[in-house]
Parts: C-alpha cells; structure tokens; sequence
C-alpha cells in the first residue's frame, strides 16, 4: 500500500528553484506563526502557477489581458473623495503634521 502512495505522488519539480527571498519568507512565515513549510509541496504549487499563467499567455489576446489588468486596478484603487461641487479634495499633509522643535527633547 505504501508503495501504491508513493507512485502516485507527483515527482518535484525540476525547474523551479526557491529564491533566496522565497526562503526567507518561508522561514518567517515558519517562526512567526510557528508552522512547518513543506518545501516539495511549494515548489510544485509554484510550477502549477507558472504553467497556469503560461496557459493563460497563450489563449488570452493582448488587449483582453490589458482590459482585464485595467480592470482589476480600477477596482483595486479607492475612488478619490469628491466634495459636493464635484472636485477631489485634496489634503494637506505638511499641516497634519506636528512640528519638531529645533533642538532635539534629549540631548546627546
């Protein structure tokens, strides 16, 4: 029975490496929340992405793809507020900010 599990199970991926920042994150995200990454099982996630988004390249026309992105950043930005004469308002970050005093509160 074991050996029926192991043939099924599909081989790593040979063509997908983890970079050095993918590592990181997985070791953060391992003592962080305290959980086990396992290392074969994101490399194949990573090439099931990959072959999808290849797939997607292919059958997607150009200007499709393009209205899609336009799309999805449409709905990702906020709409800007508008004031009841139909401008934006605009807000003045320098006034929000508290003003620093010219020596430093502790000296050296």
């Amino acid at each position: 029975m074991i050996r029926r599990i192991i043939r099924k199970r599909r081989p790593a991926p040979t063509l997908a490496g983890i970079s050095l920042e993918e590592e990181l994150a997985l070791i953060r995200v391992e003592l962080m929340y305290g959980l086990r990454v396992n290392r074969e099982a994101y490399l194949r996630r990573k090439v099931d992405e990959r072959n999808e988004m290849a797939d997607r390249l292919r059958e997607c026309d150009t200007a499709d793809m393009l209205a899609d992105l336009r799309g999805s950043l449409e709905r990702a930005v906020r709409p800007a507020v508008v004031d009841l004469q139909g401008g934006t308002t605009v807000v003045d970050l320098q006034s929000r900010r508290q003003e620093r005093s010219a020596q430093d509160p502790e000296p050296a």
